[in-house]
């Protein structure tokens, strides 16, 4: 079975009950029933938190963090193999750094990546994109 790796664009959807929440809460559902952990980068979270905490302040993020730490979801540190591949998807893509990161995960886990975010056309057909 392939991992699950969450753009921030999934999670945030989730979280904000915008387009696609309905398919992470899904996701995260079966997630909990088959122990299987959905995955995402330490530099994703990092865009988690700054987007939250500009939406809406240093208080909802207070608020907000416990709840998404306390989903099936493992937030990956970045080594160095993973900060490489994503800064060699930068060099030939017209992809935010942060979306490399999620591409880089993906490729070393063999995942599928959940998003809406329009850059990652520029994976297809090379990684599995299920779309929001």
């Amino acid at each position: 079975m392939s991992s699950a790796v969450l753009d921030s664009y999934a999670l945030l959807a989730f979280l904000y009950q915008e387009k696609g929440h309905k398919e992470i809460g899904d996701l995260l559902e079966k997630s909990l029933e088959t122990d299987r952990l959905l995955l995402i980068s330490a530099v994703n979270w990092a865009e988690i938190r700054y987007i939250i905490e500009r939406k809406s302040g240093p208080e909802a993020w207070k608020k907000t963090r416990p709840k998404i730490l306390s989903l099936p979801i493992e937030i990956v540190p970045v080594d160095q193999t993973m900060a490489e591949l994503a800064g060699e998807m930068k060099v030939s893509r017209k992809m935010s750094l942060a979306d490399c990161f999620v591409a880089a995960l993906a490729k070393q886990q063999d995942g599928e990546i959940y998003t809406g975010d329009p850059e990652f056309r520029a994976l297809e057909p090379e990684w599995k994109i299920v779309w929001l």
